[in-house]
Parts: structure tokens; C-alpha cells; sequence
């Protein structure tokens, strides 16, 4: 019997972005029943995939679906990679086997249930038509240690869009990656551990690749996505390059530490030298942007000198005053 993901596959490999195709034919093409597409359909539609449909014409896409490969995935992949259709939250699939796992292993997902950014935020997550990664990473060293994480990693999501022919790229601290002024990824760095022992690592990203309209329409900042710059995107080569990447920058950053990172993160630091606002809590701080220092920390030249800021809770805004 044929489940029900792989028939869903199907249809959005039948289904197109260029023309109509009738609930007909697609029932003959997979030899099911009318009914059944139209069942397959609206699950795909629940997903928060974007699917016109027209009495007479029949169905197509609204923008492309692009799906990984498992095989493709443990092919490139020297580690495990545990792929999955939907999932609650690749995150949290790779921090409830941290025992189980190896470094470098990663969770693929093209739809999460449960997905979160920084803060608890939701991170909306339409079926197939983006990015959602995990990859385990396991250290000696202590939470203190590891400050700072997120911006290597932030480095790394840049090093592999541009080598994929993405331009206009910019980072934004301590955890975004922006195109053209405008969100287009989220990390999402996740600790098990004690202060001064080792840690277990969950190191999320979220790449917006096909934002369908009805999904961007709800969300509450400005974003991008890579669908006029990068059409035709090989989602296996995207994936098999984050892995890779990253298993190269973690390895830096155990030996050599934040500093052999900080000349390509401020080459796409998208705040330097600007006047901004860092808000502590309820309390907030202005001054000159002027990068991060060697534990990742903001630093600002403020009217008591040069100050740097660090910390979970800080929130990093333009400041639009003169």
C-alpha cells in the first residue's frame, strides 16, 4: 500500500506552476480515484501548500515545491541524516536522542508542526517550500565556552548561499541571515548540558526558499526568499553543503575559538557603523555599532566609551534618530 506521503509526492511532481492539469488525470496518471486526489489535495493545501484551483482547469501550483532526495541526502552525507516529511521540530527530534547521535549527524524536515525561533517565536513552515534543518554537534567544552555559537553558524548559512550564487547576503546579530535589507534565515542554537561540563548541541537553521503569499501574509517583519535569485534550487546540494560546512566551521571554532571568525562575520555585518539601539529587558542603550569582540558580544561606542553587551535576552534595533 502506498502511503500517504509518498502519494502526495506524486501529485506535486504531477502538479506544475505554468499550467492547469485536471483532478482526472492526475487520478489516472497515479491510478486512484477522483475522490482521492481531491483528498491528497486539500491535505497538501492544510500544509501550506500553495495550490490554485479552478472548476474546469483543474490544479497547479502556485509557486514551485522543492522536495529533497532522501537517497540523494545519504548519499552527500557521511553522517546519518534522519529525514522526514513533517515533524514536530527537527530541534527537538535531535535533543531527544543526543545519546543516539554523532557529530555532524542532521534532522531534515519539509514541514514542522511545532517549529520555533528564538524567544519561542513560531516559525512558519509550509510544506516543501523551505528549509528546515538540524545537525547534532557534541563538546567538551563548557556553556561559556560556547558563546557566541550562533554567529559562526550564521557564517557558515552565508559561506554556502554564496557558493550557490546567492548575493546581497548580510548578518545580522546575534542569529539572522538577511537578503536586501530583509529576513531570510533564522538560527536556532540549542544547549543540553551542565555549566561546566560538556554540551550536546541541536543548531537549527530556517531558510526561506518559496515563501507561498498566504503564509508571508501573516508574518510580522519583512522577509525574502530565494525564488527570483536562486529559481531552480538544488535543495539536496543546499542541504549536503550546510552539513559539510558546518562540521569544517565547528571544528575551527573548537580549536581556534571566535577570533578566526571574526573578519567573515564583519565582512556581512549588516549593522557596522550605524546608530543603533540595544535593548536590555526594559531598559535599552544607544550608540555606534561597531561589531562583536571575541566572545560575541555587541560592542558599542556609547558616550561612557566603548561598551560591550551579551546576552540571551538582547534585542538589536536601528536606531532612526540623528
Amino acid at each position: 500500500m502506498v502511503d500517504h506521503w509518498h502519494r502526495k509526492r506524486e501529485i506535486l511532481t504531477l502538479l506544475g506552476s505554468e499550467k492547469f492539469v485536471s483532478g482526472e488525470w492526475l487520478a489516472q496518471e497515479l491510478g486512484v480515484s477522483r475522490t482521492a486526489i481531491n483528498k491528497h489535495i486539500e491535505g497538501l493545501i492544510e500544509l501550506g501548500v500553495a495550490i490554485y484551483s479552478v472548476k474546469s482547469k483543474g490544479y497547479k501550483l502556485a509557486s514551485p515545491v522543492r522536495l529533497a532526495n532522501e537517497d540523494t541526502l545519504k548519499f552527500g552525507i557521511k553522517n546519518r541524516c534522519f529525514y522526514f516529511n513533517q515533524i514536530d521540530s527537527t530541534n527537538g527530534f535531535v535533543l531527544q536522542h543526543v545519546n543516539e547521535l554523532e557529530r555532524g549527524d542532521i534532522c531534515v524536515a519539509e514541514c514542522q508542526s511545532g517549529g520555533r525561533g528564538r524567544r519561542g517565536k513560531a516559525w512558519l513552515s509550509p510544506y516543501g517550500s523551505h528549509l528546515y534543518f538540524t545537525q547534532y554537534w557534541q563538546t567538551a567544552g563548557n556553556m561559556a565556552q560556547l558563546m557566541g555559537l550562533s554567529l559562526i553558524v550564521g557564517c557558515s548559512v552565508v559561506t554556502v548561499l554564496e557558493r550557490l550564487g546567492v548575493t546581497g547576503l548580510g548578518l545580522k546579530w546575534p542569529n539572522d541571515v538577511y537578503l536586501d535589507g530583509k529576513k531570510l534565515s533564522g538560527i536556532l542554537v540549542e544547549l543540553q548540558g551542565q555549566a561546566d561540563g560538556g554540551c550536546h548541541l541541536a543548531i537549527g537553521i530556517g531558510i526561506n526558499l518559496f515563501m507561498p503569499q498566504q503564509i508571508g501574509a501573516h508574518i510580522d517583519q519583512p522577509w525574502s526568499d530565494l525564488s527570483d535569485i536562486v529559481p531552480v534550487l538544488d535543495k539536496n546540494r543546499l542541504i549536503v553543503g550546510l552539513q559539510k560546512q558546518l562540521s569544517q566551521d565547528l571544528t575551527v571554532f573548537e580549536q581556534q575559538g571566535l577570533t578566526a571568525f571574526i573578519d567573515r562575520w564583519k565582512k556581512s555585518d549588516i549593522f557596522m557603523d550605524k546608530s543603533v539601539n540595544i535593548l536590555l529587558g526594559d531598559s535599552s542603550v544607544s550608540g555606534v555599532y561597531q561589531g562583536i569582540d571575541e566572545q560575541g558580544g555587541v560592542v558599542l561606542t556609547t558616550d561612557k566609551g566603548k561598551q560591550s553587551f551579551i546576552g540571551g535576552e538582547i534585542s538589536l534595533r536601528a536606531s532612526f534618530t540623528k
